[in-house]
């Protein structure tokens, strides 16, 4: 991977610099805790639950943008190269970076700055939410939460300004897309097609593994909204229990698959910058999302008779 481009506003530059200088621990603190709001482990659980407890269509439609997003953004990340704010910059420092164990100026592991993925998440998370279901307090949060996780980027010396502002557009113009689309595409399975070949050629130019990830998690999430559809049909549910046991049991599935399909490989070849590695990625996470959100449903069901049958004793 190349060292990447510099370019920015000379107001950027002076108003992260600002910013900064009166920040102080505890707005490092709180800076750190905002954008975790925007991070995808945060958004994965909130999506978690939604989907396996709250209401299956309301997650699906959250679920949709988040992958367009992810892949989107990532594609677009390795067209530009943008190098992170602290590369280039002695008065900006980095407060939180990317990969934390890696050093924080090898861009293989920071990676690039434009758009700001965290921005583009936490519109595409918290903006879909009004428009599913109206509520004052989602949509407060559908301006809020977005411009607080923006802000916090900002604050922590990993974006730019201008990454922010793009990321935020990029969320607002998949969730306008993915809304107008799937009010005027009548068979689910198009729309699906036409997100997942919006995404395919980044294989000609992406050498990043996130974009691997994503496009993986994009096809499995699809495939598995489709099996579902057709032969799982889960309930919702509204116990405290039941919610708890069906994320627990969805994060097992996930991280124990994904571990068990490293296996057969050399962890050499895995982290390699590699075709194959990327492929074997790229196929590990359709299994992976395919697995967790298609098949690990159809357990609902058994648990729910078990619990009746167990109440009836």
């Amino acid at each position: 991977m190349g060292s990447g481009m510099t370019f920015y506003f000379d107001w950027e530059v002076r108003l992260m610099e600002w910013l900064q200088s009166g920040m102080g621990p505890f707005g490092v603190a709180l800076a750190g805790f905002l954008t975790a709001c925007g991070e995808e482990i945060v958004l994965i659980l909130l999506l978690g639950y939604i989907y396996w407890c709250y209401d299956k269509e309301f997650g699906k439609f959250i679920g949709i943008n988040i992958v367009v997003g992810l892949v989107w953004n990532t594609m677009l990340k390795n067209i530009v190269l943008r190098r992170r704010p602290y590369f280039d910059h002695a008065g900006i420092q980095c407060f939180k970076p990317v990969e934390p164990e890696a050093d924080i100026y090898d861009i293989s592991e920071q990676g690039f700055s434009f758009p700001s993925g965290h921005s583009t998440n936490a519109v595409l998370s918290y903006s879909s939410m009004p428009l599913y279901k109206k509520n004052r307090f989602l949509t407060v949060a559908a301006f809020v939460m977005p411009l607080l996780v923006g802000l916090s980027r900002v604050l922590l010396g990993v974006h730019y300004p201008t990454d922010v502002l793009c990321g935020w557009l990029m969320g607002a113009v998949i969730i306008f897309l993915n809304s107008f689309l799937q009010k005027k595409v009548q068979k689910k399975w198009k729309l699906y097609l036409f997100f997942f070949l919006s995404g395919v050629p980044g294989m000609f130019y992406c050498r990043t593994s996130d974009y691997y990830t994503c496009m993986g998690i994009m096809a499995g999430l699809f495939l598995a909204i489709l099996f579902e559809e057709k032969y799982v049909h889960f309930e919702m549910t509204r116990s405290i229990p039941a919610c708890i046991a069906r994320l627990l049991g969805g994060f097992a599935v996930y991280f124990a698959l994904n571990t068990l399909l490293k296996l057969p490989f050399p962890k050499e070849l895995l982290i390699s910058d590699t075709m194959t590695a990327y492929m074997i990625r790229f196929v590990r996470y359709i299994i992976v999302a395919f697995a967790a959100l298609g098949v690990y449903p159809m357990l609902f069901g058994r648990f729910g008779k078990k619990a009746r049958s167990g109440q009836g004793i």
